[in-house]
């Protein structure tokens, strides 16, 4: 392999690697790999647009004082993803604050950040913020482009499921499914024949390892889309009304709680309080293809009047392993049976592929010799 080649390899890899991070965090709701802020209130830090390296939560481990996060926030601008720094930790949660803002989020009306709200910790080696600039600009134009090729397919075709998160995911499998169509179909067979065999099955695989990342992107969204923690508010009272969860102090009221399935393959949803006054029965069912399984959240008023938010984290998975295993798999950590689930899915699709061309299910012969795919195919 040449020192040009090598080159466009590197380049390529660092695209797909962007784009996946990209694609993924939309579909997550949170920065995965990287992440950009919109605003200076983290300057000079991080300046507006400039990207940062975004370690998930739950594979960070417990945060600390001085940490730069991604949180959920619940005031500011009207709420979303904010990236502050840690100040100080309290009972009630962490207090953040933006590097320029001369007050903390919580002077303002910012409740105190709770471990649930962090999805991210911004990687600072020796204390000091990593960051990349122009991502920003990067990002938000190539979102508002899939966005609008999303709409225009979703209103062409007639389909809402092509939107969204879900949508997202069918538009990467089908663009994977149209690059290896055209690499096949654009290709020049004499140049082909000169390069050397390594490099064309390379290729060849690396095309079916996008494939697999595919698929891995739809299991992945079906699993932690619809899941995360939930928010239920409750106002403390001196006595019961018939407002929307207005308890009376010191007292509990039952709600449903609704898990939907609008995929075709069954889910099993497990759901934790993660906050005391909140309990839900059952915390472990599995929910079958296109339907629903009603539970029921008990929440109980502080004896104290005043409102209070109780959250509740929900993780599902595909019910593509025994209920038993995934049910192991969760109680080690919440995130390894998606990785389990995800590399059972991706790893059959590759074996499945490997052993038809092996076995020479699809290949074809023309009377003037090998196809140009049974010559691709054969080089694998």
């Amino acid at each position: 392999m040449g020192l040009r080649r090598g080159g466009e390899l590197v380049l390529e890899a660092a695209l797909i690697v962007f784009l996946v991070s990209m694609i993924l965090g939309q579909v997550l709701g949170q920065p995965v790999l990287l992440g950009f802020v919109t605003s200076g209130s983290m300057a000079p830090t991080i300046e507006t647009g400039d990207g940062f390296v975004a370690i998930p939560a739950a594979l960070a481990g417990p945060v600390e004082e001085g940490d730069v996060v991604t949180f959920r926030a619940e005031e500011i601008q009207g709420g979303g993803l904010t990236t502050h720094r840690i100040v100080e930790e309290t009972d009630r949660g962490y207090i953040t604050k933006g590097d320029a803002n001369p007050f903390t989020d919580q002077d303002g009306d910012e409740p105190p950040v709770k471990e649930t709200q962090i999805v991210a910790i911004v990687w600072q080696p020796g204390g000091t913020v990593v960051t990349v600039p122009g991502v920003g600009a990067v990002v938000t134009g190539t979102q508002s482009t899939l966005q609008e090729i999303q709409r225009q397919i979703a209103a062409l075709v007639g389909a809402r499921s092509l939107l969204g998160t879900q949508g997202l995911a069918y538009f990467v499998v089908a663009l994977s499914v149209v690059a290896y169509v055209a690499d096949i179909l654009l290709s020049d067979d004499r140049k082909r024949e000169r390069e050397p065999e390594r490099s064309t099955g390379t290729n060849v695989r690396l095309i079916v390892a996008v494939f697999a990342g595919a698929i891995v992107l739809s299991a992945t969204a079906a699993m932690v889309g619809p899941a995360g923690p939930q928010e239920f508010g409750v106002v403390s009272a001196e006595s019961d009304s018939p407002g929307p969860r207005v308890i009376e102090q010191g007292t509990s009221e039952s709600v449903q709680y609704i898990t939907p399935n609008d995929g075709f393959v069954p889910v099993v949803r497990y759901v934790e309080p993660v906050t005391e006054g909140v309990e839900i029965e059952p915390r472990e069912a599995v929910v079958p293809a296109r339907s629903s399984v009603n539970g029921t959240l008990t929440l109980t008023a502080p004896p104290e009047t005043g409102y209070y938010r109780y959250y509740v984290v929900e993780h599902r998975y595909l019910l593509v392993l025994p209920q038993s295993t995934i049910e192991t798999l969760h109680a080690v950590h919440p995130w390894l049976p998606i990785v389990v689930i995800d590399g059972l899915l991706s790893g059959s699709f590759y074996l499945l592929w490997v052993v038809m061309v092996d076995n020479g299910r699809i290949r074809r012969r023309t009377r003037d010799g090998p196809s140009r795919l049974d010559r691709i195919l054969s080089r694998i």
